[in-house]
């Protein structure tokens, strides 16, 4: 999905303009959000806003009231140890957290970020790269174990002509 255009508040009122970055870029969508994307855009101009009417853009929840504060507190309502603390921010990380335990390439998630580099995508989720670490160590046995495989099998064929 590619973002041209975001909302911000600015003192109370709502600002339409780029994304941070100044410039479009590509979200991952993934199919199982389209039919209700659908039914969000059902009925409206091609382009109007997704959410809402269609053109007033909605306001940006607050940590205290609003749609998410309201979702989070179903949430912990139906199990408590879901934290009321959460926040939007909280969501994007653990977004880009879930894309880099999935084995998303560094430079995706950076334009899903809209990080200005990939070093600044590295520096913000480090941490998320310390088990890899082991990851890293049994891959590299594998590779070996492999290898070795191939030359005893090349000389196992050696030996039979």
């Amino acid at each position: 999905m590619l973002v041209r255009e975001n909302a911000v508040n600015v003192a109370g009122k709502i600002i339409p303009g780029t994304p941070k970055s100044h410039e479009s870029r590509s979200v991952p969508f993934p199919d199982f959000l389209t039919q209700q994307l659908l039914e969000q855009c059902e009925g409206k101009a091609i382009d109007a806003l997704v959410f809402g009417d269609g053109v007033t853009h909605l306001p940006t929840p607050t940590h205290g009231d609003g749609w998410f504060a309201g979702a989070r507190n179903r949430a912990h309502e139906a199990d408590p140890s879901f934290p009321l603390t959460l926040t939007l921010h909280d969501l994007r990380h653990t977004a880009a957290s879930l894309a880099i335990s999935a084995g998303a390439n560094v430079k995706a998630v950076q334009r899903m970020l809209g990080h200005a580099s990939a070093a600044m995508t590295l520096d913000t989720y480090a941490d998320l790269f310390d088990d890899d670490l082991d990851a890293v160590a049994v891959a590299l046995d594998d590779a070996r174990r492999a290898s070795i495989a191939v030359i005893m099998q090349s000389k196992a064929s050696d030996r039979e002509i």
